[in-house]
């Protein structure tokens, strides 16, 4: 009896070493990420701050020499083009597809490879360019930078641990990150980790889900405890909605998946024809030619066709000016065509979430529908051009839904989200995102180490 009470005991002793030093081990992995989503969130407040005063100096010189924008456009393109190109090329366009190319090299075979697509200069560059394109009015968002931004400062992170620091997966590591940028940028937990299921990994998380879940809510809370507990959009009423809301929600479901694939498709081919420019100047010229384009817009049509289109949304939601023209949603599309395909920094997450709230607004007014049933029409164009552009409807339903925390009208949003995701495929069977990331892998593929 002796025998078998000290044996106890000593298993006993065994099992709390094994315990202690898996805890141990735990904890030592979920430290990165907990300092990573840390600086994550307070890098996404900085830059959101930056981007706000970028649009204000866009606002103000919209408000007093319109004019201006014929020479301030155009400088302002091709500084942040020549940024991108002097110092960081990968860090052009979006973001989002060089952080899907990234997870896919994330290997020790492609680490150099996955060091051109996330790494702190591309964080500098990145800001800089972007900021430089929404003062001059490019049509662009800074959700997409966020996210490659975050994807970065995860990387690196994780490649300062010590040799004695337990491995984290470098693929997870890029993802979390990736998450938990979306979720700061746009103060959405759940956008982010959906987005993270949906877009970036289409896999199961199991591996990973604890590390997501807390970095999404340390870089959630960050930048609320900076900014404070905001919706990126506000309250718009949804109260006393039509019975026949459902069939307006298809109505515009339609054509705004159908506006984001094609609007999609000819980005691709504008990047397609420019790859078979030789000369610099070639480039310089296309680039003042989109600029001069856009300040024409503003000039001769509507100030609302610069900028990220923040101020439509709002417009759309929250003020009896509920109803566009009919030229707006051509606007705001031609306006993120001509600014994305510059070459400099910018996403297509806002943008694109403006395109289709014109696109809610102006069938809103066609059918001259009342203020709240407007207010849904709104969001479900949102959602549905969103979903054109991803390819991920659930994604855009939850953003868009997080974004007015209306959650009445979950089943609309989702309506409109598969809807769009299914006539989008008549236009092309890939995302957006899915062609740029195929690119980026093949450039960083091709260039010398």
């Amino acid at each position: 009896m002796k025998f078998t009470r000290v044996a106890r005991v000593k298993v006993k002793k065994a099992f709390d070493r094994i315990r202690n030093e898996k805890l141990k081990q735990n904890l030592l992995q979920a430290i990165p990420f907990w300092v990573a989503s840390l600086v994550t969130g307070l890098v996404a407040v900085l830059y959101s701050r930056l981007f706000a005063l970028a649009e204000k100096g866009t606002a103000y010189i919209a408000h007093t020499h319109v004019w201006l924008f014929f020479i301030v456009t155009p400088s302002c393109f091709l500084l942040a083009w020549w940024v991108v190109r002097r110092f960081a090329p990968y860090s052009r366009g979006s973001g989002i597809p060089q952080v899907m190319a990234a997870i896919e090299l994330a290997t020790p075979k492609y680490n150099d490879k996955v060091n051109k697509l996330l790494n702190l200069r591309i964080v500098c560059v990145k800001v800089i360019s972007s900021l430089v394109m929404a003062f001059g009015g490019g049509v662009i968002g800074r959700e997409g930078p966020t996210i490659q931004v975050a994807g970065s400062i995860f990387r690196k992170i994780n490649e300062w641990l010590p040799a004695w620091w337990p491995k984290i997966s470098k693929r997870n590591m890029i993802m979390t990150g990736a998450a938990a940028g979306l979720a700061a940028a746009f103060n959405t937990p759940l956008g982010g980790i959906v987005f993270a299921v949906e877009e970036l990994t289409r896999t199961h998380i199991s591996y990973f889900k604890t590390a997501l879940f807390t970095a999404v809510i340390i870089s959630g809370l960050t930048a609320q405890a900076l900014l404070g507990p905001y919706l990126y959009l506000g309250y718009p009423d949804m109260s006393h909605l039509s019975g026949y809301i459902f069939l307006c929600v298809l109505l515009v479901a339609v054509p705004a998946g159908l506006a984001g694939s094609l609007m999609s498709r000819w980005m691709l081919r504008i990047f397609r024809w420019k790859d078979t420019f030789r000369f610099t100047r070639q480039h310089v010229f296309y680039i003042i030619g989109c600029a001069l384009v856009i300040a024409s817009m503003a000039f001769f049509i509507n100030i609302r066709a610069l900028g990220s289109g923040k101020e439509l949304m709002t417009t759309a939601l929250f003020t009896p000016d509920k109803y566009n023209s009919w030229y707006m949603p051509l606007l705001r599309i031609v306006g993120n065509i001509f600014s994305f395909t510059v070459g400099a920094s910018g996403g297509v997450f806002a943008p694109a979430l403006s395109a289709g709230a014109s696109i809610g607004a102006t069938f809103s007014g066609w059918m001259h529908l009342s203020p709240t049933d407007s207010n849904l029409l709104v969001l479900a164009g949102m959602v549905a051009f969103l979903t054109g552009v991803t390819r991920t409807p659930f994604t855009s339903a939850i953003l868009v839904l997080e974004m007015t925390d209306r959650h009445n009208v979950i089943f609309h949003l989702m309506l409109a989200g598969m809807v769009a995701s299914l006539v989008a495929m008549l236009i092309d069977k890939h995302s957006f995102y899915d062609h740029l990331k195929y690119q980026y892998m093949h450039e960083v593929m091709k260039d010398e180490v």
